[in-house]
């Protein structure tokens, strides 16, 4: 009997240490699972927060391309306003003691010159009205200034050279004088 009593001795030792590895390996199981969960969502977050930089990232590259493509014709415009400054300065002549040669090249030059503000007019390229307008700075440079009472201060008396405007960015500035 004592063998007997010995072995159930035993095995219950043993069911109990059967009970306690697998207490144990449930507990480590459930510290595992946990561990995976955390890792499982840091990834995911990680995911999100690069997916939001890719999309802030081609916003970016979408605003700076459009702003590329809307002013490309910069550059080219601002060689040739120089060029339509000097039509305007060759049609300014007065024509009317002029002989007829003289009178037909510069009734040509109007044409060409009506010509070139057509073109860039297409561009969406438009003159600063200044004359008589109150000086703004963000549209003038005020290159001298005039005393005149007649006049409101700040008033724009002459316009030196015309400023023109890209679409709705300025390229040139007027140069212009103002009244102080």
């Amino acid at each position: 009997m004592k063998e007997e009593n010995k072995n159930k001795i035993e095995k219950n030792d043993h069911k109990d240490k059967e009970k306690e590895i697998k207490k144990e390996h449930v507990k480590n199981t459930k510290k595992e699972v946990e561990e995976l969960n955390k890792k499982l969502q840091q990834a995911m977050e990680e995911a999100l927060r690069a997916k939001a930089d890719l999309v802030n990232y081609r916003k970016r590259k979408d605003e700076e391309t459009n702003r590329l493509l809307k002013y490309a014709n910069e550059d080219l415009i601002l060689e040739v306003l120089p060029v339509l400054d000097n039509f305007e300065r060759a049609i300014k002549m007065d024509d009317d003691n002029l002989e007829d040669e003289v009178s037909k090249f510069l009734s040509g030059m109007k044409m060409v010159y009506a010509g070139l503000v057509g073109a860039l007019e297409k561009f969406d390229v438009k003159e600063i009205n200044s004359l008589g307008k109150p000086f703004d700075a963000n549209f003038h440079q005020a290159v001298m200034t005039e005393s005149n009472k007649d006049q409101p201060k700040e008033i724009i008396l002459e316009v030196y050279q015309k400023g023109y405007m890209l679409k709705d960015k300025v390229i040139r500035p007027a140069m212009v004088k103002v009244n102080k």
